[in-house]
């Protein structure tokens, strides 16, 4: 019994943890795919602000039904950006001794402020920061033919220009 009951934890546990990247240095995942993902989710919360505006107001039973649907969609939307900004480009993509380190560190921080106060509230002011702060990480992160591609993907959603690269510290004897 007591392995039944492990063999099912373990599997209720890997079940709920498939959808996160394993932190395993596999190159399976791509820094551009993740960028696409923060504007696409930032495009799915700037969509749900419009609506829940929309919805302002109305009290019949399926408008109430549909602005509970876009607060969570809002704040579930809101949480992926966090996890992506923190499990992926803060914890395993951007080093310390890497050209322009505090300038990606301080755009990431603003997107992971910018994600929660989107969360807060629907003032698109907290999507538009958001957005700028994306834009601003690709600038200082990606090489000019990866900003391309970007651009190519989001249009006149993705802004990233490229940064002057920061000079490298010199390595420690």
């Amino acid at each position: 019994m007591k392995k039944l009951v492990l063999v099912a934890l373990l599997t209720l546990t890997l079940i709920t943890q498939s959808d996160a990247h394993c932190e395993v240095p596999c190159g399976i995942y791509g820094d551009r795919t993740r960028i696409d993902m923060l504007y696409e989710h930032t495009a799915t919360i700037e969509k749900a602000m419009k609506q829940i505006a929309a919805l302002a107001g109305k009290t019949d039973a399926l408008s109430l039904n549909q602005k509970v649907r876009w607060i969570v969609t809002k704040e579930e939307h809101a949480k992926k950006v966090q996890h992506i900004v923190t499990q992926y480009f803060m914890t395993q993509r951007v080093k310390p001794k890497k050209a322009n380190y505090v300038p990606q560190l301080k755009h990431l921080h603003g997107c992971l402020l910018a994600a929660m106060k989107c969360k807060q509230t629907v003032d698109a002011a907290n999507a538009k920061a958001l957005r700028a702060h994306i834009d601003g990480f690709a600038g200082v992160y990606f090489d000019q033919k990866d900003l391309e591609h970007i651009r190519s993907h989001h249009g006149k959603h993705a802004e990233a220009k490229p940064a002057k690269q920061a000079p490298a510290k010199p390595a420690k004897k």
